[in-house]
């Protein structure tokens, strides 16, 4: 008899990545077949993504080109994925996250009737438009989904609010911690220990920061590099030549300044945890980041992930040359306003996700598996940092 097949989209560096816990997970069983299925919406990054969990993508669909339109993208990928799901007739398909692969995914399994679990279901801001395309993208995704796995409880009281079941609605954590934690406990080359002082991080690739937006974060950045003596300013730059030109011409000259290229994914984790500060608009930096006590300033005005504001683990300061500097500063020169943020304990989850998400695929089409314990954050009491 033919194992029941499930099918898990990937095509970006975050969807990778988090989808990777769950790919690891259900792979542990040999009662289903997991196919990885690439769109190559970001051919390099994603390929990083994977081989960082031993992962290769079983099919590929290779859709990336230079300048291509987000119509162009989805179209491509519709196509590809629907004659695979017609080949390959899958039990579940599984899609992570807001990028336009994800919700592609989403859609061909609806054009093909085939239950579509979706992987950090219910995250909102208030408008459709921001960010873009991404806001769009899960919103479409939880019209189709049959599963929906929210992170927190937050995330599913917007769900509920929307009118999902209950019953479809299972609050996982996040799968982007279950990654994190395993990358973070394997050996990696540890960055810049010729320096002694502190490091501030900044990421910032949305749409929604392009042009100006950009230019004043920036500035920002390079005002708290100069007035920290001891601070070194490290940004991997997003390989969109929008994204670099604002930043190398801003910052390409200071001499505490490092401006490289994006690392792979277990690098880069290992950056996070050197960091003492992290500026960032990446949905994915925002999550990552409290597990090792850094601090976030969001460089956007609304968020979807308000978990680790409520927390006091993450602030909002938008674009905003001056509020960027002024919470920045504070942050450095004030060690109690610092204790507070730097809690090395995440809002989003405690590495057990993907767990969750595995029992309930396999139990909706009866393959047995054994179940892991509920996710509930409780807020730390405590405000001690080994990151002062």
């Amino acid at each position: 008899m033919k194992k029941p097949c499930i099918v898990c989209v990937v095509g970006t560096r975050p969807d990778t990545i988090k989808m990777a816990p769950v790919i690891r997970e259900l792979r542990r069983f040999d009662s289903v077949e997991t196919v990885i299925v690439a769109t190559g919406q970001h051919r390099e990054m994603m390929d990083q993504a994977l081989a960082a969990f031993d992962l290769k993508a079983d099919r590929d669909l290779a859709i990336m080109q230079h300048g291509q339109t987000l119509a162009q993208i989805t179209c491509r990928s519709l196509e590809g994925l629907d004659a695979i799901l017609d080949e390959l007739k899958p039990a579940f398909v599984v899609g992570q996250g807001d990028t336009s692969t994800t919700f592609v995914a989403g859609l061909a399994a609806f054009y093909r009737q085939i239950p579509y679990a979706h992987v950090e279901a219910g995250l909102r801001t208030p408008s459709i438009h921001s960010p873009f395309p991404e806001e769009f993208n899960r919103r479409a995704c939880g019209l189709v989904a049959d599963i929906h796995f929210p992170p927190t409880e937050e995330s599913a009281d917007n769900l509920r609010r929307e009118g999902k079941p209950e019953a479809d609605i299972l609050v996982t954590g996040n799968t982007g911690i279950d990654a994190v934690l395993h990358v973070a406990a394997q050996a990696g080359e540890a960055w810049f220990p010729e320096h002694e002082g502190r490091v501030v991080l900044l990421t910032t690739h949305r749409r929604e920061n392009w042009g100006e937006p950009q230019a004043a974060i920036a500035r920002a950045a390079l005002s708290v590099v100069e007035s920290h003596p001891d601070v070194l300013l490290v940004a991997p730059m997003h390989r969109n030549p929008v994204v670099r030109e604002t930043l190398t011409g801003i910052l390409g000259q200071h001499t505490r300044v490092r401006l490289i290229e994006p690392p792979d994914y277990a690098p880069f984790v290992q950056l996070l945890k050197r960091a003492n500060l992290a500026l960032t608009d990446s949905g994915g930096v925002q999550e990552e980041a409290p597990s090792f006590g850094v601090p976030v300033l969001v460089l956007r005005e609304t968020t979807e992930r308000p978990e680790g504001v409520d927390a006091g683990v993450a602030k909002l300061v938008g674009a905003d040359e001056s509020r960027i500097i002024a919470e920045a500063n504070r942050l450095l020169d004030d060690p109690e306003a610092y204790s507070q943020m730097a809690r090395s304990q995440s809002p989003y989850g405690d590495g057990q996700a993907a767990a969750r998400i595995r029992y309930e695929i396999l139990r909706r089409i009866g393959v047995p598996s054994e179940p892991a314990s509920p996710w509930i954050f409780s807020k730390p009491s405590s405000t001690e940092s080994s990151k002062v």
